[in-house]
């Protein structure tokens, strides 16, 4: 099975808009959820190495 990246960090994005208010918990809260997003975010948009494909050099005669 495989993680649903997308919806993740919809929820997580409504929790951290939840977290409205000035006191250090919203304020530390906000930015553990940020840091959660920023690395769901790296890992759904990471993409995988490209395969290198050699060319054939020619010969000159």
């Amino acid at each position: 099975m495989t993680s649903d990246f997308s919806v993740a960090r919809q929820h997580l994005q409504k929790a951290y808009d939840s977290l409205r208010g000035a006191d250090r918990m919203s304020a530390e809260a906000r930015h553990a959820i940020d840091l959660l997003i920023e690395a769901i975010a790296t890992r759904e948009f990471a993409r995988k190495p490209a395969e290198i494909l050699p060319f054939k050099r020619r010969t000159q005669s």
